[in-house]
């Protein structure tokens, strides 16, 4: 489990679970959903002491035996009060990794690509540089973070520039394109060899959707659209371009742009270019639609036996080690003995979880519009997928 949306610029990756807290000033409170208490109410308490700890607003969706689940909780918005709604839609950030393996695991069973192949096939000359080589990184390793490559997010000049404090407020309109962050990330050496070991990079994410175009023949966002979102009738779901809102209904989002003078500030970030993410986590969706897409997925809708266990097939994250890395999905096991399946992921201004079990028949999808603490996500997930045994409850 790692906060993706945040890098600082020397540590990529950093467990939820032990994240400092930190106080909110603004008007967080209880928003109200009588209903969605009355079924799961530990997870409900959960979601609401995250609340009480500062995040502004939570929106959450549980699927499973019992039923649909749904909950809000605190504001989303902070001007005008308005509570979080229970239908809201979001960021999901690196949850895009999972729609994007899909998508090239569909393609192997087509025969159209093998995983095994070196990235420089599809993308002849891409990866190339300071030790850069597409001739000896595999789609698989950039699918499950083992190629090595520099991660351009934690680039210091290009955080400073689109992620950090007055660099934010004047670029969060630019259109980037892939080929620029790819760029960043190149003028860099690679962390380690292809296959070493595991470790997160937006960069890999960029290159598999690269190869999702050159192989399919039409953008990413259209082979995603006719293979994933169409056919499942995820109607909340939807890839934003350049355009730089949300569709309704959403809430505000909100971060800590660190300010030197104001660490505590928080802004209003709901607006940003969705080409700034594009391919590594541009998508917008909701947690119905990403209950309904995990529950197909797992549950062998999406994909045929063989793929769906290569998605399944892990290596270590020396970063988490509770956690292990899949081809678009980590398996997780939690203090109660409960293994989960899942993906997290965020942009500024929201912090997505969405956790299923192996079957997909148990989905909990939940959203942050705070993104500046995820100490709270354990307990959320906890609260849900155990009981108060310390056993699984489902």
């Amino acid at each position: 489990m790692t906060t993706r949306n945040r890098p600082r610029a020397a540590a990529v990756a950093v467990a939820a679970a032990v994240l400092t807290a930190t106080a909110f000033t603004g008007p967080a409170r209880a928003s109200g959903h009588p209903a969605g208490a009355s079924g799961h109410p530990a997870t409900q308490q959960a979601i609401e002491a995250a609340v009480a700890a500062g995040i502004p607003g939570i929106t959450a969706e549980a699927r499973d035996a019992g039923g649909v689940w749904k909950t809000a909780a605190g504001v989303g918005d902070l001007r005008t009060g308005a509570p979080r709604g229970r239908n809201d839609r979001f960021r999901v950030g690196s949850i895009t990794d999972t729609f994007v393996a899909t998508v090239l695991l569909q393609m192997e069973a087509e025969n159209k690509l093998s995983l095994d192949d070196p990235v420089e096939r599809y993308l002849p000359g891409v990866v190339r540089g300071n030790g850069n080589d597409g001739r000896t990184i595999t789609v698989r390793q950039l699918l499950n973070h083992t190629s090595g490559l520099f991660d351009y997010l934690t680039e210091v000049t290009y955080y400073q520039t689109y992620v950090l404090g007055d660099g934010f407020l004047q670029h969060r309109y630019d259109t980037l394109t892939p080929e620029q962050r790819l760029e960043v990330a190149f003028s860099h050496e690679p962390l380690f060899p292809p296959g070493a070991r595991h470790a997160f990079s937006r960069t890999n994410d960029i290159l598999a959707a690269l190869i999702v175009e050159k192989v399919g023949g039409t953008s990413y966002e259209k082979q995603v659209r006719r293979r994933i979102i169409e056919p499942l009738g995820l109607r909340a779901t939807s890839n934003p371009g350049t355009s730089a809102g949300l569709p309704r209904p959403s809430s505000r989002g909100y971060t800590k742009l660190f300010f030197a003078s104001q660490p505590e500030r928080i802004d209003d970030v709901t607006e940003q270019n969705g080409s700034q993410g594009w391919g590594d986590g541009d998508i917008i969706s909701s947690a119905g639609d990403l209950n309904r897409f995990y529950k197909a997925l797992m549950g062998g809708k999406l994909l045929k036996a063989r793929q769906l266990a290569e998605l399944k097939t892990t290596v270590v994250n020396p970063d988490f080690p509770i956690s292990s890395y899949g081809l678009g999905v980590e398996r997780l096991t939690l203090g109660c003995g409960t293994t989960l399946w899942y993906h997290d992921g965020g942009m500024l201004g929201s912090l997505a979880f969405a956790a299923f079990s192996e079957d997909g028949r148990h989905q909990f999808t939940f959203d942050y519009n705070g993104d500046w603490d995820g100490s709270g996500i354990l307990s959320i997930l906890n609260a849900e997928f155990c009981d108060t045994a310390g056993t699984a409850s489902r």
